[in-house]
């Protein structure tokens, strides 16, 4: 099953992912708001033509994203040292790529890939054809029926597929203690929120409600589940955590007027940041927020919400590092305005 990409997101990333530039230049200045929260901030993809997405490995000391490879029209799945500003492809270098996730032992990477489509040489072929005709170059959220989920080392080497049910698997990531992965799959013909065991087995299903219930991760405790939802109405993201166990269930933004998605965890627990954009005055720009997230006789609630960012540019993708310490995203403030991923040390209101 493919699903038509979410036509808010859609419309506000087209200017995320532009088409290829110029070489990125030094990163901008923070503004001031931003700089109540962050600090030395500095670009660390270049060179391809957008990168985004990307994660900490555990030891915090290589990242991994998708980028787009020069003059290949789908993603592909990259590891970079922080200390270094050279890309190792670990994916195969065809079909589209997606949501790539460090295994919590730093041995291998988890990520989704539609290289075993039958017909990916056609595939390819209408890409290239759309690009060499001006056509869409943009970003679009695809849910590509040929696409799993697999694991791979750091050389590319040893790739393992965990999944093979008809439609789309993706949007993986890993328990707390390594031994479970989260993900979306559109296997009952709604894409909803599944786990399974690290080897593939053992899958079961965590939501079941109309709509699009996607972009999954554990909370650090590894008992409650975060992710995105337009349930309420379509295409209208909004944040919702969920138990492990899928028996309770929490709204954690109710306003329709607001695309709100991609949440992730401080390593803490006690907050989580995500992006945000307002609707009320017509296209808006996607920010960073960050919400507390209070407990009560052990079910999470939201809490105050705090603005992070307030760059004219997009800000989207947040993760924080494990030690909690640094928070990447991606951005289009690069100076040729391509999407890169960008880091900051992570002060948090403290000045």
């Amino acid at each position: 099953m493919t699903r038509a990409a979410l036509l808010p997101i859609a419309l506000l990333l087209a200017n995320v992912f532009p088409a290829l530039g110029a070489e990125p230049g030094p990163a901008p200045s923070l503004t001031v708001t931003e700089g109540n929260h962050l600090a030395n901030l500095r670009q660390v993809t270049k060179g391809l033509p957008r990168a985004g997405e990307g994660y900490f490995s555990h030891d915090g000391k290589q990242i991994v994203y998708q980028a787009y490879p020069v003059g290949y029209p789908f993603y592909q799945i990259y590891t970079q040292p922080l200390d270094s500003n050279e890309p190792r492809l670990v994916s195969t270098g065809r079909g589209r790529t997606t949501c790539a996730f460090f295994t919590p032992d730093n041995q291998t990477i988890l990520f989704a890939s539609s290289h075993t489509d039958p017909h990916i040489d056609v595939t390819e072929l209408k890409a290239r054809e759309e690009a060499a005709k001006g056509g869409r170059r943009r970003y679009q959220w695809d849910f590509d029926p040929h696409m799993d989920l697999y694991t791979v080392k750091f050389d590319g080497t040893g790739m393992k597929r965990l999944t093979d049910a008809p439609g789309y698997d993706a949007e993986g990531s890993f328990s707390p203690d390594g031994k479970q992965i989260v993900f979306t799959s559109t296997r009952d013909g709604d894409p909803d929120i599944y786990i399974m065991d690290v080897d593939g087995s053992n899958v079961r299903q965590v939501t079941n409600a109309p709509g699009y219930d996607g972009g999954p991760f554990f909370s650090p405790d590894g008992k409650w589940i975060v992710f995105r939802s337009d349930r309420q109405e379509k295409d209208m993201l909004q944040l919702y955590m969920v138990s492990v166990d899928g028996k309770q269930e929490v709204a954690l933004t109710d306003n329709l007027k607001h695309v709100n998605w991609c949440p992730y965890f401080h390593p803490s627990g006690k907050y989580l940041i995500w992006s945000g954009a307002d609707y009320t005055t017509g296209r808006g720009t996607f920010h960073l927020f960050t919400m507390e997230i209070q407990m009560q006789d052990g079910k999470p609630s939201a809490g105050p919400v705090t603005q992070i960012t307030d760059h004219e540019k997009m800000d989207v993708l947040p993760v924080f590092s494990p030690d909690g310490k640094q928070l990447m995203w991606t951005s289009t403030r690069s100076v040729d305005g391509s999407s890169q991923l960008f880091i900051a040390d992570w002060v948090r209101g403290t000045r």
